[in-house]
């Protein structure tokens, strides 16, 4: 039987034995959204919980995707089984995505699973797309499980803010430990890479790095993280440093084990997903609201000039309240 043929919960069990192509239909369910990512929530909710969630995030170019084939590598040899949602930009006209990254993932172990998701233009779906994602996984057994994103903007800190670990990459000779910190991922950075360390200017990004943590450490922002990032200098292309990279991530995990960290984190995650759900559920009700007849007539006031954008956002919001 097709698994299209299939309820969610009969995919589930299906890939809870192991089916790899069950694993990345559940996955569809949860890109696609509505009813059926509903179901693959509520089911996956209380499995797993245990896994470890890795943000990787940097600029275009930093050799992310290079640094992730390599880690998995170094996770695989060290008897983990892990899974990698990798976020690919996508046109905002068309929503088509080059889907990419597995490529560059340089052929990782058989036993780990890639999965590439569209931004789709904005972060909105990836609010929700990601966490399910992650939920997924963790169901079946994945850990470490993997994010890795498109770039430095507003979707990257949304995604990587609430994983477990979140390692920025950087590169030599591009500026980017200051873009960085305009994109605000210095504040969400629980290790710090330098990545093609072998290139002229790793030294001076590493040495800007260890500034800005300095100045971080002089305003207090350090004693808040509770511990200060680490730099690790890695030369992806050639796998080294990855020993070093793997060795601190453990270390990060013993630390948020240590002060119960880990469990707050998993918290935010989850209020972030419910404030996402809520967001959706309200602007779904609002498109309602907004083409009923009241609606209509509140809007063709607001074109003729009759009503101010603030009057007719008030008197739907109260409709959309007496509607509910």
């Amino acid at each position: 039987m097709s698994l299209r043929g299939l309820t969610p919960a009969e995919v589930l069990d299906k890939a809870l034995a192991g089916d790899r192509h069950a694993i990345g239909r559940l996955l569809t369910l949860v890109e696609r959204g509505g009813g059926p990512a509903d179901e693959v929530a509520s089911l996956t909710h209380a499995l797993g919980q245990d896994a470890t969630v890795i943000g990787i995030t940097g600029p275009p170019g930093a050799g992310k995707s290079t640094l992730v084939g390599q880690l998995i590598k170094e996770a695989t040899k060290n008897g983990a089984r892990p899974a990698i949602l990798a976020v690919d930009p996508s046109s905002p006209l068309s929503g088509g995505a080059i889907l990419g990254d597995r490529i560059r993932m340089d052929d990782p172990d058989s036993d780990s699973f890639i999965r590439s998701i569209a931004t789709r233009g904005h972060s909105g779906g990836l609010a929700l797309a990601v966490p399910g994602a992650v939920r997924v996984f963790d169901a079946c057994g994945f850990d470490p499980i993997i994010i890795e994103t498109v770039g430095v903007g507003q979707v990257e800190v949304d995604v990587t803010a609430t994983a477990d670990t979140t390692i920025v990459v950087m590169n030599p000779g591009t500026g980017d430990a200051v873009q960085a910190n305009k994109a605000g991922l210095l504040e969400v950075a629980d290790i710090f890479v330098v990545n093609k360390a072998d290139r002229p200017g790793a030294n001076e990004v590493r040495g800007d790095l260890q500034i800005m943590l300095d100045l971080s450490h002089m305003t207090g922002r350090e004693e808040a993280w509770g511990r200060r990032p680490p730099v690790i200098m890695l030369k992806s292309l050639e796998g080294v440093g990855f020993d070093e990279l793997w060795q601190e991530i453990q270390t990060h995990r013993g630390f948020l084990d240590e002060g119960d960290k880990r469990s707050s984190r998993q918290l935010l995650r989850q209020e972030a997903e419910v404030e996402a759900r809520l967001e959706q559920i309200l602007h779904l009700a609002a498109g309602d609201v907004m083409k009923s007849a009241a609606g209509t007539q509140i809007m063709a006031e607001l074109n003729s000039f009759d009503l101010a954008p603030a009057t007719a956002a008030q008197r739907l919001a109260a409709l959309l309240l007496e509607a509910s």
